[in-house]
């Protein structure tokens, strides 16, 4: 398959239906989990020009930073720490409309104002969580958590 997108404007729903196949044509021929992990990444900021979108992995007792697009990040982040750390400790997704009001939010770039956190899962295991940042408050909400795991489920 040739690695360009068809990026499309409309509504969100529209957005991620139209790049969930395409996503999934990419990953159909990779069995590499890091390869398939930046090109999620690369895909997603691409269509929604998101902040930073990235991967963090499940490294022995913490994670640590994956393929991503965007500014700089955090390298690596403990269980149950900020927004990241608490999705994989609490083992499930975590839409944060104003980070400032998070406790315990870890700020990587002052410029992230809103985010989600979506687990990994990979043979029933978290094997890490997706990460994606707005410089929007309340950027985020019920659509882009159903679609992304979605998107994640082509992992497992």
């Amino acid at each position: 398959m040739a690695e360009d997108l068809n990026i499309i404007t409309g509504s969100k729903v529209d957005q991620y239906d139209t790049l969930f196949p395409q996503i999934k044509a990419l990953l159909e021929e990779e069995e590499d989990l890091i390869a398939n992990l930046a090109n999620i990444a690369a895909a997603l900021k691409e269509q929604f020009d998101f902040f930073w979108v990235g991967f963090y992995l499940v490294k022995n007792d913490q994670l640590v930073l994956g393929p991503f697009q965007g500014p700089v990040a955090c390298t690596r982040i403990r269980y149950n720490k900020g927004v990241c750390g608490t999705a994989w400790a609490q083992e499930k997704s975590l839409i944060v409309p104003n980070v400032e009001e998070f406790p315990g939010h870890i700020s990587c770039n002052s410029l992230s104002k809103s985010e989600i956190v979506i687990p990994l899962y990979k043979n029933k295991q978290i094997i890490g969580v997706l990460d994606v940042d707005s410089n929007k408050l309340d950027d985020f909400d019920h659509i882009d958590e159903v679609k992304l795991t979605k998107i994640l489920s082509l992992i497992d």
